[in-house]
């Protein structure tokens, strides 16, 4: 793995009211690395996600992918529309539009963003279709599809942008337990191809398997982060050992 940072996140800050939600957040990321961010609900770890991208703008800070770098205080429509071409995002509710099928919800992506003709795009839809395992699926609307189909068209659509960075926001947090296995093993497989993912997620398990390094947040601040053995089997912050504690699923004693 290079040493060179593929994404570099150098002083984040983001309020809602008077709420800080993000407070000095910095973070760089290797090309291929797999992080996950972890930590209580309330603090942070989706707003991040979502300042990366955009969909919430930053009051302050930098972003930079590749050669890209974005500055909050000046950053101007062509610079988000540049930022979200080199990033793409899985939403913890799906985010599909209702009225297109599996296969349209994923070329829509490739006309609005790459800017393929209908063709190019219908064709590489097609073959992410196969990939996910959905290309039967390909003319069905959301209505009609589970929820882990759903998802899985979700995943999909972001794997057809090949971004730079692809941002997982809880994608198994709205499924029933039974279409859980089938997204966490797409994910899997995107993971191998070295892709760069930066993914927040409460499947504890399922963090230690695929991530390089994992991050707890806690009160909108980056509290501790290491090699999935060591923060979840030795954390040294007892705000981590506590959280872990709570999750139950890794027992750390925090005492």
């Amino acid at each position: 793995m290079t040493s060179k940072a593929a994404i570099s996140i150098k002083g984040l800050n983001k309020s809602f009211g008077d709420t800080s939600v993000l407070k000095d957040i910095s973070l760089d990321i290797a090309p291929g690395e797999r992080v996950v961010v972890i930590g209580p609900s309330g603090t942070g770890k989706s707003t991040l996600l979502r300042c990366l991208n955009y969909l919430d703008r930053p009051d302050s800070g930098t972003i930079r992918v590749g050669d890209l770098t974005v500055e909050s205080a000046k950053a101007s429509r062509s610079d988000i529309l540049a930022l979200r071409r080199r990033t793409s995002f899985v939403f913890q509710n799906y985010a599909l539009f209702a009225n297109k099928t599996a296969r349209e919800n994923i070329t829509q992506a490739l006309i609005t963003v790459k800017g393929q003709s209908k063709q190019g795009a219908a064709t590489r839809a097609d073959e992410i279709l196969r990939e996910t395992g959905l290309i039967d699926k390909a003319d069905s609307y959301p209505a009609a599809l589970s929820g882990g189909q759903q998802q899985r068209v979700g995943i999909g659509r972001a794997m057809a942008l090949d971004a730079d960075l692809m941002l997982f926001d809880e994608p198994t947090s709205a499924l029933d337990p039974e279409w859980v296995g089938e997204v966490l093993d797409l994910m899997r497989r995107v993971a191998e191809k070295h892709q760069t993912m930066l993914i927040v997620t409460h499947e504890m398990q399922f963090a230690r398997e695929i991530a390089d390094r994992i991050i707890f947040m806690s009160d909108g601040q980056i509290v501790e982060q290491g090699p999935p053995e060591q923060l979840l089997e030795n954390p040294q912050d007892p705000r981590t050992k506590a959280f872990l504690w709570r999750v139950s699923k890794v027992a750390v004693d925090p005492y």
